[in-house]
C-alpha cells in the first residue's frame, strides 16, 4: 500500500459521513467519541461494523465525521462510507460487499409534505357534521 490513509464519503437519508481509513489497531472513532459512546443501541454498533467484519480486515482505525439525519441514518451512512473506503484500500473485496449491499446508496428519502393534507399522507381528519 503506497498511500497511508483512504477517504470516502457515505450518505443514508440526511445524514452525511465523511469516513477515513488509517492504519491502527482497529478503533472506531465518531465525531472525536468512541463507537460505544455515540451510539447507544447495539443494533447500530452492529451496522456500523458490518463490513469489517463481513471482509474480515483488521490493522486499520475508522476516524468518522458525521452529521445530520438520526442516528439510524447516520449508522447506515457510517457503513456506506466504510465500504467504499475498504475498496479503495483493497479493490478485491468489491464483490462480497457489493453482494451484501454495502455499496448501494440507500434511495428512500422522506416523502415531502402535500398542500390540503397535515404529513405527506395524512389527510385531516373527516367529521360527517
Amino acid at each position: 500500500m503506497a498511500q497511508a490513509d483512504f477517504n470516502a464519503v457515505g450518505r443514508r437519508k440526511k445524514a452525511i459521513a465523511r469516513v477515513r481509513l488509517v492504519p491502527g489497531s482497529g478503533n472506531i472513532v465518531i465525531n472525536k467519541r468512541e463507537l460505544d459512546d455515540y451510539f447507544g443501541l447495539e443494533t447500530l454498533k452492529m451496522t456500523v461494523r458490518q463490513p469489517l467484519t463481513l471482509t474480515k480486515t483488521t490493522g486499520f482505525d475508522v476516524l468518522v465525521s458525521v452529521n445530520g439525519g438520526g442516528l439510524t441514518g447516520q449508522s447506515g451512512a457510517i457503513r456506506h462510507g466504510i465500504s467504499r473506503a475498504l475498496i479503495k484500500a483493497n479493490p478485491e473485496l468489491r464483490g462480497e460487499l457489493k453482494k451484501a449491499g454495502f455499496l448501494t446508496r440507500d434511495p428512500r428519502m422522506k416523502e415531502r409534505k402535500k398542500y390540503g393534507l397535515k404529513a405527506a399522507r395524512r389527510a385531516p381528519q373527516f367529521s360527517k357534521r
